[in-house]
């Protein structure tokens, strides 16, 4: 699908669809419990989709009372050779992996997209050392010999997904375990978000004092709450922060402010470059004003440097992003797809190792980019019309499909002017 979009400022008020991030950890608890417990999530997407896959493949039965209701009966007992499809969904397979291993004895893994290409180390190396064979390096893949509790030593500026990995397997092993951070933990708030679905579901997890890893006791079970609701998503609300900024004015509702998610700094990153913030409630409203570019560290919030690369854009002087390697294995190596989207638009951007350095001048000429297949750089380039001077062609815009389907409905709901000009 090619998309056309004529510049034009967001206006107007819009519902926070659900995160996908929350939706996974509920959904995977909920498998994990002995009940059946609801799982209220608003917007379905592949990756979400994925997951609950995963989780009846494993045994878990899953229906639909309503098209919002994920009903989970928890696994009672596992077929003899899974097969887990992840699609293309990094937090799926990397969750997955120590849950599978650690209740089946076999499974087979697969993937789709990028995702067979995106890294598994150390977390593949630290299962391995507690009983794990694993039959490739990479996707597609089969698991066998299970998983034994002990001391996970991981480095915390690889992927927190690792670490949310086993805290969702390990309270289940017949022996408690300890999970070791050899340097300082990025995007952190990913695992406080596994953490407090743990809790939701009865399950205690010790962080150790000095921040450098966690202590889990064995023997645990997950107790159903019967419903849960998955909250608004940040990741997917920076879209419409950063427009709005840009030129515009949008109140995202259904929010919550005191989310762990680590995407909510999209707020006080807005205010840093000079965009009008107002919060209230359940409520966020954001509005355009003179920007200047300011110097970000991107190590905790590695998903939403699209979008504030294009707030740099629309603000005037260099914006540095620094400490984002890690944006270099998602669907997309996204330094380098950021970098090439921009300048295909007219932008001034240096590609650095670790970040970004754009200079910006406030606006932007416009032009074509391809998506790369990457949902956030194909919402990125959509809200880059925002500050363009000419039309933008965004090619295989359909990658929105991963994480956010009715996101060229809600644009054009805020007075966007895309149009398909190709489907099929």
């Amino acid at each position: 699908m090619d998309i056309r979009i004529t510049p034009a400022a967001l206006n107007g008020r819009l519902a926070a669809i659900t995160s996908k991030s929350d939706a996974h950890r509920a959904l995977i608890c909920a498998a994990l419990c002995d009940g059946v417990t609801d799982v209220v999530i608003h917007d379905v997407n592949r990756d979400i989709n994925a997951t609950a896959g995963c989780l009846s493949a494993l045994g878990a039965v899953i229906t639909h009372p309503t098209e919002e209701i994920f009903r989970v009966e928890g696994i009672k007992s596992v077929p003899e050779a899974p097969l887990l499809d992840c699609g293309e969904s990094g937090s799926t397979l990397r969750f997955m992996l120590p849950v599978a291993a650690a209740i089946a004895k076999n499974a087979a893994v697969t993937g789709s997209g990028r995702l067979p290409e995106r890294p598994l180390s150390p977390l593949m190396e630290e299962m391995e050392q507690k009983g794990c064979s694993f039959s490739n390096r990479q996707l597609p893949l089969t698991l066998s010999g299970g998983l034994k509790p002990g001391v996970y030593t991981l480095p915390g500026n690889v992927s927190s997904q690792y670490v949310t990995g086993l805290l969702l397997a390990l309270p289940f092993m017949d022996g408690d375990s300890e999970i070791i951070l050899t340097s300082r933990l990025e995007s952190i708030g990913y695992v406080n978000m596994t953490l407090r679905t743990l809790s939701k579901f009865g399950v205690s997890v010790e962080e150790f004092p000095n921040g450098g890893g966690y202590r889990v006791k064995g023997g645990q079970r997950c107790i159903s709450p019967g419903t849960i609701t998955a909250e608004g998503d940040w990741s997917n609300a920076a879209f419409w922060v950063a427009a709005a900024a840009m030129g515009g004015e949008i109140e995202l509702f259904g929010i919550d402010m005191q989310s762990l998610q680590g995407d909510k700094a999209i707020l006080d990153l807005a205010s840093q470059f000079g965009a009008k913030v107002t919060k209230s409630g359940d409520e966020v409203k954001t509005s355009a004003a003179p920007m200047n570019g300011i110097e970000i560290d991107a190590g905790n919030i590695p998903d939403i440097v699209p979008e504030l690369a294009l707030m740099a854009c629309a603000a005037k002087g260099d914006t540095v992003i620094k400490n984002a390697a890690r944006l270099r294995i998602k669907e997309s190596d996204r330094l380098s797809t950021v970098a090439q989207m921009i300048t295909s638009f007219g932008g001034d951007i240096e590609e650095l190792a670790d970040g970004l350095i754009i200079h910006g001048t406030g606006s932007l000429k416009g032009g074509i980019t391809d998506s790369f297949n990457d949902h956030r750089i194909a919402m990125a380039a959509a809200i880059a019309s925002v500050i363009c001077k000419e039309d933008v062609i965004i090619t295989n815009a359909q990658a929105v499909e991963k994480s956010y389907p009715k996101f060229f409905e809600h644009f054009n709901k805020l007075g966007g002017k895309a149009d398909v000009i190709r489907n099929g």
